[in-house]
């Protein structure tokens, strides 16, 4: 049973100005809340959903085309002639009038993957998206028993804006030396054995910005984002609209300037100049919703 509660549902919808029969591609399918409420509100409207997650795929419905894959693989769904090594898939035709990024974490693969997305469970360092990770999957693991102290600070400053990654960074080099890391647990040790004391009473846990920052470098999400972007606006249908929601400034930063250049180029228009945030009602009931920044952008030619 899924846990996650779907953030900015009716801001996405409406923004979108979808048509009775529109056809939707959900980029980031999840718990399936966005498809399944167009779906509600829309019923003859055709939902084509990706998810690099296949754990999330429970639904049963014939409106919706599910596809195991990244967003940044998106255009090789609607392509004619697979690449090499791909499977021939179910092809879609034609463009769509709708495109849905909702980024960031479930509360599903945060609290029941078993992945080590969550600095609250003890469990192994993974943080990839993958369901079954094969062997040669990059990991958290891999990542902190085996980087340099530099490509650790740096990883960890600039994915995860944290003011104490040089501190963080030699701690876990520091830490190696004497055994594995191997659990999350083992993470937050060395993080909370390094920061200062003030940092621990702080809004946030002192791991949050750390954990970030691996699981952003393990998913290459901010390079996968960038795809996914440019190749979903490609299959946008002139009049169509594309809504990404983003949880963190990197990905806000780049969802901003890939909007106004399109803009500039007088191919598309914003919707919203400011961006959309929860209500009082959905943050009341959704704390998690504070961080979610919504922008949409309509294609114009």
């Amino acid at each position: 049973m899924s846990i996650h509660k779907t953030v900015l549902l009716n801001e996405i919808i409406e923004g979108l100005n979808l048509k009775i029969d529109s056809v939707v591609l959900d980029c980031t399918f999840g718990g399936g809340g966005h498809s399944m409420e167009v779906l509600r509100r829309f019923p003859k409207t055709k939902i084509i959903a990706l998810d690099q997650d296949k754990s999330v795929w429970r639904k049963n419905d014939e409106r919706i085309s599910f596809y195991n894959k990244n967003f940044r693989d998106l255009d090789k769904i609607f392509s004619p002639t697979p690449g090499e090594g791909e499977t021939p898939l179910h092809l879609v035709s034609g463009k769509v009038d709708g495109i849905i990024f909702d980024l960031g974490l479930s509360s599903d693969q945060l609290e029941n993957s078993g992945r080590g997305f969550s600095f609250i469970k003890d469990e192994p360092l993974l943080m990839t998206m993958k369901e079954n990770p094969c062997p040669e999957d990059l990991t958290a693991s891999d990542i902190v028993n085996t980087w340099s102290e530099k490509s650790l600070a740096d990883i960890i400053y600039g994915y995860g804006e944290e003011r104490y990654s040089r501190r963080i960074a030699r701690g876990i080099v520091e830490a190696r030396k004497k055994g594995k890391i191997e659990t999350t647990f083992d993470l937050v040790k060395i993080i909370n054995d390094v920061v200062p004391a003030v940092y621990k009473r702080g809004r946030i846990h002192p791991a949050t910005r750390t954990f970030q920052a691996l699981r952003i470098a393990v998913n290459d999400e901010l390079g996968a984002l960038k795809d996914g972007l440019g190749k979903g606006f490609n299959q946008l249908k002139v009049g169509g609209r594309i809504a990404v929601i983003s949880f963190h400034s990197l990905e806000d930063r780049i969802v901003k300037k890939f909007y106004k250049v399109l803009e500039k180029e007088e191919r598309a228009k914003l919707i919203n100049k400011k961006i959309i945030g929860a209500g009082s009602e959905e943050l009341k009931n959704n704390p998690r919703a504070r961080s979610a920044k919504l922008r949409i952008l309509e294609k114009i030619k």
